[in-house]
């Protein structure tokens, strides 16, 4: 019978006496001191990174994201540009388009007895026809009141219920413009003040803030009506 050979070989113990006798035992784990300090050269490290890149081709020129650059509106586009905006601007001067009357310190309004304020609003957006034109423009203020009367009286005697009273603006004036001022004076604290349902500054159209729009009743208001509205009774 023949006898089988173990599978494994024993060192000699000449290796480990010289381990014993150093007393060292190398450590070259990543972690250790002495590996951290130690660097690959750099042919290795060349050698490294061209197996790494082996079989890499570079991307073609025609599949790169382009580097997008911020694009300034040539001349025309400014030009054009500016062409919209003086056209707004004559149209604003010369038709009055886009300017609201009702937005500037210029404008006024106001109502008669027991009127709810939404009557003059609708008298400025033109929702009540104009059957009469005063012009005052330019004169001196007792010439206007004495025109002003004459006009009332003929506007009332006819049925007329929407009138113009074109006054100025006073821009040649020094302080506040007078007949503007005096134009609502006399629809207000005048004998007149009993015909008024209501007034407003006019639209552009028909003179902006240098005109005022004023709706008129078929008969004033007399004592009697007052009384009884406030009490809730019917004239």
């Amino acid at each position: 019978m023949k006898t089988r050979k173990p599978s494994f070989t024993f060192k000699s113990f000449q290796e480990l006496k010289v381990v014993l006798d150093t007393k060292f035992l190398p450590d070259d784990s990543p972690t250790s001191p002495r590996a951290s300090k130690e660097e690959s050269p750099p042919e290795l490290e060349e050698e490294l990174f061209k197996k790494a890149m082996d079989g890499v081709h570079p991307i073609s020129g025609k599949k790169c994201i382009e580097k997008i650059s911020k694009v300034e509106p040539g001349g025309g586009f400014r030009e054009k540009e500016d062409a919209e905006t003086l056209k707004k601007l004559e149209d604003l001067v010369n038709y009055g388009k886009g300017f609201n009357v009702a937005d500037t310190p210029e404008y006024v309004e106001g109502t008669g007895y027991h009127i709810h304020p939404e009557i003059a609003r609708r008298l400025h957006r033109g929702d009540f026809s104009i059957q009469a034109h005063l012009d005052l423009h330019g004169l001196i203020e007792e010439e206007a009141r004495e025109i002003f009367d004459q006009f009332m009286k003929w506007a009332v005697t006819h049925w007329k219920t929407g009138i113009l009273v074109t006054h100025g603006r006073g821009l040649s004036s020094p302080g506040e413009p007078v007949l503007k001022r005096k134009v609502k004076e006399w629809l207000t604290r005048s004998p007149w003040r009993k015909w008024v349902i209501a007034y407003s500054s006019a639209r552009k159209c028909d003179g902006g803030a240098g005109s005022t729009y004023v709706l008129l009743r078929h008969r004033p208001v007399s004592k009697r009506f007052k009384i009884n509205r406030i009490g809730g009774g019917r004239s």
